[in-house]
């Protein structure tokens, strides 16, 4: 039986480049929605949950990165981009403080660099690597 195996690096990328795409799409999606209705031109629910799916996907990905990573930096960079990115989400959900729109690329582009980073200078072959 084949198994279908992608890196987490891999896959944090993957699921970052895509909340990307999501956040630059919607603008354009909602002003063209406007431009043909005068009413509900909020983002339906579907389309903010899709938000916190990705956000649940690059948690995953970073836990299990986390987990055997000894680059000290580099996992506290990953887990501050995260959590900055939750509080973007969560406060565009709930407007805790003003933030603009496009804060959110910060620590979505961060991860995205993070990940590359991770795969290309973190290749594991034994359990010492990425040491120091």
């Amino acid at each position: 039986m084949n198994r279908i195996f992608l890196p987490f690096d891999s896959i944090g990328i993957i699921a970052s480049t895509l909340c990307l795409i999501h956040c630059i799409a919607t603008p354009f999606i909602f002003i063209a929605k406007a431009c043909t209705a005068t009413c509900c031109s909020d983002a339906p629910t579907w389309w903010i949950m899709i938000d916190y799916l990705f956000l649940i996907i690059s948690f995953l990905a970073i836990f299990f990165i986390s987990k055997n990573l000894n680059i000290k930096w580099l996992k506290i960079s990953f887990w501050l981009s995260w959590f900055v990115l939750l509080f973007t989400i969560l406060n565009h959900s709930v407007n805790i403080i003003h933030l603009p729109k496009n804060f959110i690329y910060i620590p979505s582009f961060a991860i995205i660099i993070l990940h590359f980073y991770n795969l290309q200078f973190c290749k594991c072959q034994n359990e010492s690597c990425c040491v120091n």
